[in-house]
């Protein structure tokens, strides 16, 4: 059943089978996740439930790629969690909302776009960890909490969880090859599950994590005193947050294009997160962002549209409401199982075919983001550190490349041309090109294959022109952009430099 689906500003086809089975499996996958990170941070359970269902609804209808599920993710709760338990659940709500105001100025702005700069090696490195992670986390599965105590599982509880997850990852694998018409890993859980109910097998369910019962959300303002000591309270946790949330939403954004060979909006994005963590804040929810795993599980399962992701939001919220009894019957091997194959297909494996035809730098790069992701579990500071790293690799590398061709021309001037990019990394060398006082009275700097980047440039510019002008010698600079000139008008003070038979001449042509 195939028709033509219009949300806004996105026309496209939308198979509403796939989607609605789509939708189904996210929801499933989404309670276990939502509920283990609310009760990590000291929460109500259904504070986690509510930031997935306000989370996913929000942003399936208004975000900026159709296909990607948000919701309650650890990512963003994790950095809340000494705020919560220092000053209160309140206060916690009161972060969630300004951080959500954050990322909606990030978007008004147009500063989602910045995501560009995040280097194919960081990317690799942010997947690969973040797929340990997810797998990291199905093997706490098999731990209970007894009497407050957590003890892995023994004997039969153990072979039983570890037999049913096997059948599952079974299933996802073998299923495909029967029909697609149907997400595997949906039909991996009703198997499971009615397995499980079928023959009374005696095993860790969704209910032995916590009870999911509850009513609609509801509007509550934070109640926290709204002063200025507040504010530099909630404001640190507010900004990291944000910038957590954005991160992953905006990488989480890019591998979506990348897998469906289509482009989304960073900037529609970044405040439909925004807008939904304002919600939360006023809702009871959690706040969140961007769920890589139930996006892949969502992709996987053939949605291409936003309508599975507001399917497994009301989903979520039918379930609180009246299917409590029967999700938290789940078995907990079923979902284990889901997400190991979720961990396995977001690992980025041709970043191991291709290591030998990598440079060193990018190397270490991919394997320091990947290790800061499962060390710390801050998928920000990861993404943050090796775009850093990146960075600096690029300035040393473009530094050495800074060269002059010297000789001297039929007028007996001393030409100079420069070769490579001038800025900060290149600039101390480019001024030993030079050599000032045996030089002639008339020097010309040619920069035609060169381009004055940025005032560490401007500044040795002016240097080496003032140790020309000291010894009443003349400065002929050729082929500069407009901009450079510009520049080196405002920043040169009392040097004279002359501009003599200078072309147009510009490396970007103004938009």
């Amino acid at each position: 059943m195939n028709s033509y689906l219009h949300f806004f500003d996105f026309k496209q086809k939308v198979n509403y089978k796939t989607e609605l089975l789509a939708g189904l499996t996210v929801a499933m996958t989404m309670i276990p996740e939502s509920l283990s990170f609310a009760i990590l941070a000291g929460l109500s359970p259904l504070t986690g439930l509510y930031a997935a269902f306000l989370m996913g609804l929000i942003t399936a209808v208004f975000g900026g790629r159709p296909g990607m599920v948000s919701g309650g993710a650890g990512a963003t709760i994790v950095v809340l969690i000494a705020l919560s338990k220092i000053y209160g659940v309140e206060y916690l709500f009161a972060a969630v909302a300004l951080a959500g105001l954050l990322q909606f100025l990030v978007g008004v702005f147009r500063l989602g776009k910045f995501v560009r700069l995040i280097p194919q090696p960081v990317m690799y490195g942010f997947l690969n960890g973040l797929a340990v992670i997810i797998f990291m986390a199905q093997i706490e599965q098999f731990k209970l909490i007894e009497n407050g105590v957590t003890a892995w599982l023994t004997g039969p509880p153990l072979y039983i969880m570890g037999g049913l997850t096997l059948l599952t990852i079974v299933i996802v694998l073998f299923f495909p090859k029967i029909t697609k018409a149907i997400p595997a890993s949906l039909i991996a859980i009703i198997i499971v599950f009615s397995l499980v109910l079928g023959l009374d097998i005696d095993t860790k369910t969704v209910g032995d994590i916590a009870s999911i019962q509850g009513g609609l959300p509801s509007f509550h303002i934070p109640m926290v005193p709204f002063t200025m000591e507040t504010l530099k309270i909630i404001f640190p946790f507010s900004l990291i947050m944000a910038g957590v949330g954005l991160i992953e939403s905006l990488l989480t954004l890019s591998m979506v294009d990348e897998i469906t060979n289509s482009k989304g909006k960073a900037n529609r994005e970044a405040m439909a997160q925004g807008s939904a963590n304002i919600v939360n804040g006023f809702f009871g929810g959690m706040g969140g962002c961007a769920m890589v795993a139930q996006t892949l599980v969502n992709l996987n399962a053939g949605s291409r549209a936003r309508l599975s992701g507001i399917i497994a939001a009301l989903a979520i919220l039918t379930i609180i409401l009246f299917g409590a009894p029967i999700i938290e019957k789940i078995p907990m091997a079923a979902l284990v199982g889901v997400m190991i194959m979720v961990a396995i297909g977001t690992f980025e494996w041709v970043s191991l075919m291709i290591i030998n035809k990598m440079p060193i730098s990018d190397i270490f790069v991919g394997i320091l983001v990947a290790l800061i992701t499962i060390i710390l579990h801050n998928l920000a500071l990861a993404v943050l550190v090796g775009v850093i790293i990146s960075a600096l690799i690029f300035a040393w590398d473009n530094a050495k490349r800074i060269r002059a061709r010297k000789y001297i021309n039929e007028k007996g001037a001393k030409v100079y041309e420069i070769y490579g990019p001038l800025f900060f990394g290149s600039a101390s060398v480019f001024l030993e090109k030079f050599n000032v006082e045996n030089d002639p009275s008339e020097v010309i700097i040619d920069f035609k294959d060169s381009r004055v980047a940025d005032m560490s440039a401007i500044d040795a510019l002016n240097k080496i022109t003032a140790k020309y002008a000291d010894l009443n010698k003349q400065v002929i600079l050729k082929h500069l952009s407009q901009d450079c000139r510009s520049k080196l008008e405002k920043a040169r003070g009392v040097i004279v430099v002359t501009m003599e038979e200078d072309p147009t001449y510009k490396v970007m042509p103004n938009k």
